[in-house]
C-alpha cells in the first residue's frame, strides 16, 4: 500500500493504483508547473485533444441528462497484479534494451565530442531524459509486445514509444523557445537520427 497525501486528507492506496496528473495549457491560477524531478516520475505524457463533433454530442448528452450508463468492470485488481508479472516477464534483447537506452542517451547535451548525441540536442536541449526514462522505455516495450501478442520486445515497440515517455522529460532550452522547436519535434529528429544497429 502506499499513503498518500492530498488536500489535507491522507489516503493508503492499496496495489494496484495509478496515479493520473491531468494538466491543462490554460487555466493555471493556483496551480503550479511540476519540477522535472517530479515529470520523471510519470512514466507517460499523453497529450489529449478535443473531441470530435459526434464525441462532444454524445459528450452533451449524457451530463445533462438522468440517466446513468452501467459501469461493467473488467478486471479485477488480481487479475491487473498477475498481467503487471507477466509484463515483467516479457525477455528483451540486449539490442533492444541497448537501442532504449541509446535513445534515451542522446536526449543528454554534452559538451564532450562523440558522447552519442545529435547536434540539434546539443543546440536546442538544456536537460534530457535520465535513467528511469530507459527504464520506463523498455517497461512499455514490453506491454506493448504483450498488447500485440508477441512473447518479446521488439526495437519497433521501443520506438513507438518512445515520444510519450520522453517527451515530458526533455527541457527544451532558450535557442528551442526562440526557433519554435518542441520536444515533440526533439524526440521525432532524435527517433531520425538514432536508428537500430
Amino acid at each position: 500500500e502506499r499513503r498518500v497525501s492530498a488536500g489535507g486528507t491522507t489516503y493508503d492506496l492499496p496495489e494496484p493504483f495509478l496515479v493520473l496528473a491531468p494538466q491543462k495549457p490554460i487555466v493555471q491560477e493556483g496551480t503550479y508547473a511540476l519540477p522535472e524531478a517530479q515529470l520523471d516520475r510519470f512514466m507517460f505524457q499523453v497529450d489529449v485533444s478535443y473531441p470530435s463533433e459526434e464525441e462532444e454530442v454524445l459528450i452533451a448528452g449524457q451530463l445533462s441528462g438522468t440517466r446513468r450508463l452501467p459501469l461493467t468492470k473488467l478486471l479485477s485488481p488480481a487479475r491487473i497484479l498477475e498481467l503487471q508479472e507477466l509484463v515483467l516477464r516479457v525477455p528483451v534483447a540486449d539490442h533492444v534494451l541497448r537501442h532504449a537506452v541509446a535513445l534515451c542517451r542522446a536526449t543528454r547535451p554534452s559538451v564532450q565530442p562523440g558522447a552519442g548525441n545529435a547536434d540539434f540536442v546539443s543546440r536546442y536541449v538544456s536537460w534530457g531524459a535520465g535513467p528511469r526514462a530507459s527504464q520506463n522505455l523498455v517497461l512499455a516495450a514490453k506491454a506493448r509486445a504483450v498488447l500485440h501478442g508477441r512473447y518479446a520486445a521488439s526495437v519497433e515497440d521501443v520506438r513507438a514509444l518512445a515520444l510519450p515517455v520522453l517527451v515530458h522529460r526533455i527541457v527544451p532550452n532558450f535557442h528551442a523557445q526562440a526557433d519554435g522547436v518542441s520536444t515533440r519535434a526533439l524526440v521525432a529528429q532524435l527517433l531520425d537520427a538514432i536508428t537500430p544497429s
